[in-house]
């Protein structure tokens, strides 16, 4: 089967099954005459454990890992839960800073008016230079901080705001 066929079968792009040949994560496929790839059953399976591996947010590093324990027949399944378990564990530290960037949002959100004064606690703290890294240590300062962004808010005058033209030309 061609590569369209190959993608279709596989639900991976041609041109992802290009680039993941490049960069050598599956094997080079055999080429007709004219040079265009055919791929055959074994070269789908490795398509669609890239494909379920991917959705499970592994790296193309890690992938390759595993493509190369589950081609093993050998292997060691300690190997392929050492590189399960460590994924695991990146996804729980990414869920953890997730959540804090979502909180953060939200109770910025809630300080923000939303309507026509020009005065927005959210872009006040998207504007500030001010780097943080974040932790259980400051969610409440988050907190506070948000209500006396939304205080000042409050407490500056209220300007004027021309209407916007929503029509488009």
């Amino acid at each position: 089967m061609n590569i369209g066929q190959a993608a279709a079968a596989s639900g991976v792009s041609a041109k992802m099954i290009r680039y993941y040949e490049s960069i050598g994560l599956v094997r080079e496929t055999a080429r007709t005459e004219s040079g265009y790839r055919i791929y055959g059953e074994n070269d789908l399976h490795a398509l669609r454990f890239i494909k379920r591996a991917r959705s499970l947010g592994f790296s193309l590093e890690q992938i390759s890992d595993l493509l190369s324990l589950w081609q093993d027949t050998g292997r060691a399944s300690a190997d392929v839960k050492t590189i399960a378990m460590s994924h695991v564990d990146e996804l729980n530290q990414r869920i953890v800073e997730l959540t804090e960037m979502r909180d953060t949002l939200a109770s910025l959100a809630k300080t923000c008016h939303g309507d026509e004064r020009p005065d927005c606690p959210i872009l006040q703290t998207l504007g500030s230079a001010q780097e943080h890294v974040h932790g259980e240590h400051c969610a409440h300062q988050h907190d506070k901080d948000a209500h006396q962004l939304g205080r000042k808010a409050v407490d500056q005058p209220r300007a004027q705001k021309p209407a916007r033209n929503t029509s488009r030309a």
